[in-house]
């Protein structure tokens, strides 16, 4: 199952990417010395070109769906003035989205240089890297099966071949 394994690891998603490397940062805190101002604009350009912004905004209305019910209790009164308070474009998304695009582009500019920055930003910036940006998941998810397939496969048939070998030697399996 190792090889499963390693392409599953290998071909992760890029949200998923995102949202790990979102939590580490998190997790980790603000190093010490914050990186420089160019740094941080070209980080946060790769950011929008990237649209991770979007990417969370996506996720943002599932987990206020998921609050309702905690939130509500089950009080339509209540009910109406949440899904009021938490319509598409309300003003509660805002700080998160904020905070989420600084926190990730703090990230970038402390892994990458300005040049590195600038470079990546260009790639996704051409018709070859927005093709990319909008096949990776799905192309992570079939990698992910097929390392799965394989390794499983792979399990498979070792283990028949491992079996008959013991056998081979005198095992009664």
């Amino acid at each position: 199952m190792a090889p499963a394994r390693l392409l599953t690891e290998r071909f992760m998603s890029r949200r998923l990417l995102t949202i790990a490397g979102t939590l580490l940062f998190l997790v980790c805190g603000a190093s010490a010395q914050a990186p420089p101002p160019e740094a941080m604009n070209a980080a946060r350009k790769l950011v929008v070109t990237l649209k991770i912004a979007d990417q969370y905004r996506a996720l943002l209305p599932q987990l206020l769906l998921k609050l309702r019910p905690v939130v509500a209790q089950d009080r339509p009164e209540i009910e109406r003035d949440y899904d009021a308070l938490t319509a598409p474009g309300a003003e509660i998304y805002a700080p998160f989205v904020a905070s989420m695009i600084d926190q990730i582009a703090a990230l970038y500019a402390a892994s990458f240089t300005v040049d590195e920055l600038r470079q990546i930003e260009a790639f996704y910036a051409q018709p070859v890297g927005r093709k990319f940006l909008e096949k990776s998941d799905a192309l992570a998810q079939a990698s992910m099966q097929i390392g799965q397939d394989v390794g499983q496969k792979a399990a498979d048939e070792l283990k028949q071949r491992l079996i008959e070998a013991l056998r081979q030697k005198g095992h009664k399996l």
